[in-house]
């Protein structure tokens, strides 16, 4: 049996709970921010990652799968518009665009997505997700809510609190050596929390009201067209991230899960999870590279694991002390690592620029990307039969456009 077969065995479970402790910063960031339910996040993460494991049984990939950061805006907006309950149709329905795009690769080849969505296009998409959100993370490493409109913490305190939580982060990140440099987001929250209770802006009544077991909030998903049609162009960015997650893991594994299960079958699971945890209430489900991190240092390439990490997070979703003690989390120490997140997102679409060796003497090039940036972050809106389009999924819907119209440069 190779290494990285799957097999389920009762010693691997103590490694399954080192994973997911790995993966639990970032998890429940995702749903604080966007007034979510954390314990429906973690149930999701769960179950999205074991329908992940059955449609790619064949030849599953080590993965953990849970919270989206490419969605945070578009969740957050979404929420605030419509309803919790209306903005998770548009998130099954990006789950869906997954599961179209894993059927016309396997018509038509793994070459397609690149042509579609090359890097021109998704890389400044990916920039336009990080500057977007930077304001929300200035305002809330301010002691303010996401918007600004209302102050929660005193900014004299506020900004210490902030900026220790960014600097342990980043320490962390840096400096971190062995397991300690995959949990940064962790590292940063549970020494933000120290200093916070220090200076008593840490409110404990949600940890006395909640109950020991509880069931997750969990909520039904709303059709509604006007969400479907907003979110649907973001699922565009995270699609592409997943390939380059795909690459990493056969990287480390020395096995091409590109060509087994293939990107047909892992990009169909990534969708299928989506879906599943949007029909739950859940944020979207994404693979997480600081898991992929600690399987390269632990060498653990044992899939099954990854059952147990999900065993645990649907576990620990029904612990209603949990979700009460991660409620109790002051804004300013998410503000202060939200500004390192949002940053690196949108460092990473220029990573993906670079990567693709994208010529910037080449007009075309920098129309596609300039406009791009501009109509996502400038508040740029079309309307369409009373359907408003903007931000990141017009940013989108128009470089991909121009992508297919424009003509090449001559050689």
């Amino acid at each position: 049996m190779k290494p990285t077969d799957y097999n389920f065995r009762a010693k691997d479970s103590i490694l399954g709970l080192q994973f997911l402790f790995v993966a639990f910063g970032a998890l429940v960031l995702v749903p604080i921010l966007t007034g979510l339910d954390p314990s429906v996040a973690l149930f999701t993460a769960g179950i999205g990652t074991l329908v992940f494991q059955f449609v790619n049984r064949g030849a599953i990939p080590p993965i953990f799968l849970a919270s989206s950061f490419a969605f945070i805006a578009p969740i957050s907006y979404g929420v605030q518009t419509w309803g919790i309950a209306a903005t998770m149709s548009g998130l099954v329905a990006a789950g869906l665009l997954y599961v179209v795009l894993s059927t016309l690769i396997r018509i038509k080849g793994d070459n397609f997505i690149h042509k579609l969505l090359p890097a021109v296009v998704v890389g400044p998409v990916i920039m336009s997700i990080g500057l977007i959100l930077s304001p929300v993370a200035v305002n809330m490493a301010m002691g303010k809510t996401g918007d600004g409109s209302l102050v929660l913490v005193p900014f004299e305190v506020a900004i210490v609190v902030s900026m220790i939580s960014l600097f342990v982060t980043v320490f962390f990140s840096l400096l971190g050596k062995g397991m300690f440099k995959l949990i940064p987001i962790l590292a940063g929250i549970i020494i933000g929390y120290i200093v916070a209770l220090i200076y008593g802006i840490v409110d404990f009544t949600a940890v006395s009201k909640a109950a020991w077991f509880s069931i997750p909030n969990f909520t039904t998903p709303e059709f509604n067209w006007q969400a479907i049609i907003f979110i649907l162009p973001i699922a565009i960015a995270p699609a592409i991230e997943h390939i380059g997650d795909m690459l990493a893991i056969s990287n480390v594994t020395k096995e091409d899960y590109l060509k087994k299960p293939g990107l047909k079958n892992t990009l169909l699971g990534d969708g299928l999870a989506t879906s599943v945890a949007a029909l739950f209430g859940g944020p979207p489900n994404t693979t997480y590279s600081e898991v992929t991190g600690a399987v390269t240092i632990t060498k653990a390439y044992n899939p099954a694991i990854m059952t147990w990490s999900a065993i645990f997070a649907i576990a620990l979703a029904f612990i209603g002390k949990i979700g009460g003690a991660l409620s109790t989390i002051p804004t300013p120490i998410m503000g202060g690592i939200m500004l390192l997140l949002f940053g690196i997102i949108a460092t990473l679409g220029i990573s993906t620029l670079i990567k693709a060796n994208t010529d910037f003497t080449c007009p075309r090039n920098m129309i596609i990307v300039s406009m791009i940036l501009v109509f996502s972050i400038g508040g740029m809106t079309f309307n369409f039969g009373g359907v408003p389009f903007s931000g990141i999924g017009l940013g989108a819907i128009i470089g991909i456009f121009l992508n297919l119209v424009l003509p090449q440069a001559a050689k």
